[in-house]
């Protein structure tokens, strides 16, 4: 088999295996202990998290605390139920569910626009009440990195926090500034199950999920010292070679651009984070295409919403059409990814696109 779904979850790095190993059990068997115990195991636990929330830390900003959580959804819940009530949230179209689902749930929601190329129109405003604005750093189905730095001003200029899904930019590119930013391990080579959300120095959230206090108050629940060695073990591994493995992609990317020269792109080529090529041929019926190519693992849109049915509101918000959405893959690589599984997959991927006269 081929893996090429970047973008849903990334192979498990050996570093951070290793380091969660310790954790489960450990070579002398008191490896498991709760880290929110006051004895030596759980001592010896609670520095295990305390070295992966630093090592995390090291690909955020400076000037803020990381809060450890299951994921990015829990993350995402946490910044936008926590930081009050009342007021417009304003979301960009593109945003993960995570993000468009919970506003809706919270009441008034505002939604920005995006431009053809897939980046959000920096030209609009915010309605006058907008408490909080959400606007992810690399979109997950098109790759397309935004202008949060632009976004971030708007917000301050409007009274208003800013929240960041970084969910796919973090550890490939540098994140930037925020007032809040969510993350997952999974999508840097390390364990499902954990994730994190970054909460700049100054800024105050209430507590969402109730118990035990845990995580400053803001996020009770015992914490699995194994999930968050191998995030830091990930994040560490992340940071020393985000210049190697960016340099691989490139690579990656390029001759993926020549494999599939007859494809349509989805949004922008340069704005982009070239680990994800979102492509498309009119009349493409995907699901044979899938059917036809089942040892290469690739997506029809977000993994979230496969087998939903539903067309992708991304590809939808740049100006396809329903016929055009449903006729996109999305091919994503990365760090373990080599040239010649481009290679192998293009082959299989264009010759099923050709047999049905496409």
């Amino acid at each position: 088999m081929i893996y090429l779904d970047y973008q849903a979850t990334t192979p498990l790095a050996p570093e951070a295996r290793d380091a969660m190993l310790r954790w489960l059990d450990g070579p002398d068997g008191t490896g498991f202990g709760n880290p929110h115990s006051p004895h030596r195991m759980g001592r010896q636990a609670a520095a295990a998290v305390e070295l992966a929330r630093d090592q995390v830390a090291q690909l955020f900003p400076a000037g803020g605390r990381v809060i450890f959580t299951s994921g990015a959804t829990e993350a995402i819940n946490l910044a936008m139920r926590g930081s009050g009530s009342g007021g417009s949230v304003s979301v960009s179209a593109i945003e993960h569910a995570a993000v468009l689902d919970t506003a809706r749930a919270l009441g008034k929601t505002h939604v920005l626009n995006v431009a053809k190329d897939g980046q959000c129109n920096t030209k609009q405003d915010l309605p006058a009440d907008t408490r909080l604005v959400c606007l992810m750093q690399v979109n997950n189905e098109i790759g397309v990195i935004q202008p949060t730095v632009e976004w971030h001003r708007k917000a301050k200029e409007n009274n208003a926090l800013y929240l960041c899904d970084a969910v796919q930019a973090y550890g490939r590119i540098e994140v930037t500034g925020a007032d809040m930013i969510a993350v997952s391990a999974h999508k840097l080579h390390g364990p499902k199950g954990i994730g994190a959300l970054w909460i700049r120095q100054g800024v105050e959230l209430d507590e969402v999920q109730t118990g035990g206090g845990q995580e400053d108050g803001l996020r009770s629940g015992t914490l699995s010292p194994a999930l968050c060695a191998g995030f830091g073990a990930a994040a560490q591994e992340a940071r020393e070679r985000m210049a190697q493995d960016a340099d691989h992609i490139e690579e990656l990317w390029n001759r993926s651009r020549e494999l599939f020269a007859d494809w349509e792109l989805n949004g922008s080529a340069d704005a982009r984070w070239h680990g994800n090529l979102n492509i498309r041929r009119d009349g493409l019926d995907v699901n044979r295409l899938m059917s036809d190519c089942r040892d290469i693992m690739f997506s029809a849109g977000s993994a979230c919403a496969s087998g939903s049915g539903r067309t992708s509101h991304v590809l939808e918000a740049i100006g396809l059409s329903k016929k055009q959405a449903k006729s996109s893959i999305r091919l994503g690589f990365g760090r373990y990814t080599a040239v010649e599984d481009i290679e192998k997959a293009a082959g299989t991927i264009n010759a099923a696109a050709e047999a049905q006269g496409i």
